[in-house]
């Protein structure tokens, strides 16, 4: 809903999220890997020593509490020896997982195996065009293409694969067509830092235009084909500033539109779906406010809808004489309201779909004749058509008991039909077209899982843990249907609850790997996610946050009670926040979970919240808390994962993160690690996975990717004993009928 709030949170993409694994490394003293094809007389080989980072005291006190951090020193990027300790904690874990090659190549084999290494993607029209991307086989990333719709021959836009060479990482920013179809405002990343620099390219001549603009953040072409307008970030890399750009003149004379001076507030340019406004939306964790301009008169002044206040959250569509308000300010949920555009003020919205207690109005999509509504209720995605002509209110009908449904690109607002994906555990991601009038419903693709994936072997299912306040907490579980439960399955339990950002739990053919092994893979609903609307996301945040915690040990505990797995089984995953969930829990209840899997994990809570010159932490202030504020510190101080170990047992543990991390600062894990290393009292592995060129995502090429999910989980299987290889599927014994 909240463009600049989805930019700037912690949150880790869920390809991430589902990349989590672990195992019974050969560094433990009864591995039998050690040995394993030496002669009887020969010793074992000495179990690889970890690197012991340098204590340097480092007191900071705050609020009259002095904490001490030894391991400040390892924020120095540039100093080699913190470059010599990330390095050496790399080797550290090459040594560790020493003899897990032959399981790392076979797992990496059978992932790459279920992927059609060379397909397209479904075409969506955009003007005159339709536009799709081509991956090809062997290639790490995808081709942008167009062809004209009314037929002709299809045109090379991007080559992301030629991009990337030269550097370790590639990420696309922004892709936006100008209205004539000629001109692609492009960004581009090139370590992972999450910084684009913004470029021109005539789609014409296929020549770049001498335009280039680094640490751009959103982009929007204005209605005459050569008005660019671009945010960029400060040092902290906050979206503060909006420009108006004109192809043809140099950027440096570009003009500043506007410049958010609230620290808490981030700023973000885009376009109507009908092209008709141009949007500056300006919004903090709590608060929101919207600034139109008509797409025709990019050198007029935008105007503010409704000016900020502290709480008020609101965004904006357009249509014909309208705007479209999705607004709280009724309650927590959301309204949606009327505005005229002529008189859009606040005091002129009136309701046209009522706030409701239970049930989250998260988007609406304004098309010439129809709305589209996105909600969610009882923790599941909902599309809801209105149309305008008749007032006419339907839903889109799903089936399952866990699925996830989110739109496609729907670029057309003068069109009869809406695109979205549908996914669920056991269906991969599907691409539908609805009739926006009929709901007749037309699959255009299912992503096809190669290697003879067979869903109906596949069982999914909703259970509720109770909180300890009473809460019941969902739990989605996805398993093979031969599964036995007798607590002896191993588990991997998922969790992020953080920014009201919904769980969603989707198709993974990665996650295959697992359930053919025998695992149960589940993910937990907790609060601190938007998974049951608003108040599920305050009931996790700033003085509240702990819930999101023990919301997640009941859920561990629920798979344990209902016999699906046990402790010494249980492998738990989440990345950025998500690590802090990983981080709190593993100190809360480390004798509940037997490997743990943290990404990218946001674990040097304190620290990071006091230093307001890192990316992200003024903004966050209404998420986490603000340290100068001596209640809040106290409370943050309770759960720190960094400043909350102690000498005592812990699980085995992957930690990985990247050196070009924009969001969670690569120190933040490595500094973790050491402190947890120098404290534990267990003789399970510690291992810090640290990608030296990558950024808060890990790798940017798609096989990268699938290498470093079979290492972790070479890792998970290992600790946990678990299969190495795929488990024969035995089919349950159907029930005899009954007697007459």
């Amino acid at each position: 809903m909240n463009a600049p709030l989805r930019l700037r949170s912690r949150l880790l993409a869920a390809a991430l999220l589902a990349s989590s694994a672990c195992a019974t490394l050969p560094d433990e003293p009864a591995a039998a890997e050690l040995t394993r094809g030496a002669p009887a007389t020969a010793a074992p080989a000495p179990a690889p020593q970890p690197p012991v980072a340098e204590r340097a005291p480092h007191p900071v006190t705050l609020h009259g509490d002095t904490r001490q951090d030894d391991y400040f020193w390892l924020r120095e990027k540039q100093d080699p020896k913190v470059r010599a300790h990330l390095e050496a904690e790399n080797a550290y874990t090459d040594a560790v997982m020493k003899g897990t090659e032959g399981l790392q190549t076979s797992l990496y084999e059978e992932l790459l195996g279920r992927i059609q290494q060379t397909d397209l993607s479904v075409p969506y029209r955009l003007g005159a065009f339709e536009y799709y991307t081509r991956t090809q086989e062997g290639r790490q990333y995808p081709f942008y293409f167009r062809k004209p719709a009314a037929g002709g021959d299809e045109q090379l836009l991007l080559d992301l694969n030629a991009l990337a060479e030269g550097h370790t990482y590639m990420g696309l920013g922004t892709f936006r067509v100008s209205d004539d179809g000629h001109l692609l405002a492009f960004s581009t990343d090139t370590n992972g830092f999450r910084q684009y620099a913004l470029q021109v390219k005539d789609l014409r001549t296929g020549k770049l235009l001498p335009e280039r603009v680094e640490k751009t953040v959103s982009v929007a072409w204005a209605a005459d084909n050569r008005t660019l307008f671009y945010t960029v970030e400060d040092s902290a890399k906050r979206s503060y500033r909006l420009y108006r750009h004109v192809l043809g003149t140099p950027v440096e004379k570009d003009v500043l539109v506007y410049e958010e001076k609230d620290e808490r507030f981030a700023v973000y340019v885009s376009r109507t779906r009908s092209g008709g406004y141009l949007l500056l939306n300006a919004g903090s964790h709590t608060t929101s406010e919207v600034h139109v301009l008509d797409a025709r008169t990019p050198t007029r002044a935008f105007r503010v809808l409704a000016p900020r206040r502290q709480d008020h959250e609101y965004s904006v569509e357009h249509r014909g004489d309208s705007f479209y308000v999705l607004t709280n300010r009724s309650g927590r949920n959301f309204e949606l309201a009327v505005a005229p555009v002529k008189r859009p003020g606040e005091a002129n919205w009136k309701t046209k779909v009522a706030h409701r207690e239970d049930v989250m109005l998260e988007d609406v999509l304004a098309f010439e004749n129809h709305l589209v509504l996105l909600e969610r209720e009882s923790g599941l995605n909902q599309v809801s058509i209105t149309d305008l002509r008749t007032g006419k209110v339907q839903r889109v009908p799903f089936d399952e008991q866990v699925y996830v449904v989110f739109p496609e690109e729907n670029r057309e607002f003068r069109t009869d039909r809406f695109r979205f994906s549908y996914t669920s555990p056991v269906t991969p991601r599907s691409v539908y077209e609805v009739g926006l009038s009929t709901l007749q419903r037309t699959l255009l693709k299912e992503t096809p899982v190669l290697g003879g994936y067979d869903r109906s072997r596949y069982q999914t299912e909703r259970m509720y843990a109770q909180a300890e306040d009473g809460v019941r907490i969902p739990v989605s579980l996805v398993y093979r249907k031969d599964l036995v439960r007798d607590g002896r399955a191993p588990a991997l339990l998922r969790g992020y609850g953080s920014y009201g950002s919904p769980t969603y739990v989707g198709f993974s053919s990665n996650d295959v790997s697992l359930l053919d092994r025998g695992f149960v893979v589940a993910t937990a609903h907790v609060r601190g996610s938007g998974d049951l609307g608003k108040r599920w996301h305050d009931e996790g945040r700033m003085l509240k946050k702990r819930n999101t915690f023990t919301d997640f040990v009941r859920a561990a505990e629920l798979l344990v009670q209902e016999r699906y797995t046990s402790p010494e089984h249980l492998a738990i995953t989440g990345g950025s926040a998500g690590g802090l969930l990983m981080g709190a829990v593993t100190n809360l209840r480390p004798e509940l979970f037997r490997v743990v899997l943290s990404y990218v994990p946001f674990v040097d809570v304190l620290n990071t919240m006091a230093d307001p010159s890192l990316p992200l932490t003024v903004g966050e202030f209404e998420e986490w808390g603000n340290p100068q504020k001596p209640e809040e510190y106290a409370y943050m101080r309770t759960y720190s994962p960094y400043e909350n170990l102690e000498a005592k047992a812990y699980p085995a543990l992957l930690v990985r993160t990247a050196l070009n991390d924009s969001q969670v600062m690569y120190w933040e894990p490595a500094k973790y690690v050491a402190r947890m290393r120098a404290l534990k009292t267990d003789t399970y592995p510690l291992v810090l996975r640290i990608n030296m060129g990558a950024g808060h995502g890990g790798a940017s090429g798609r096989f990268d990717k699938l290498r470093e999910v079979a290492h972790d989980w070479a890792f998970m299987l290992r600790q946990l004993g678990a299969p190495e290889s795929p488990v024969p599927y035995a089919a349950p014994a159907t029930a005899a009928p009954a007697t007459p």
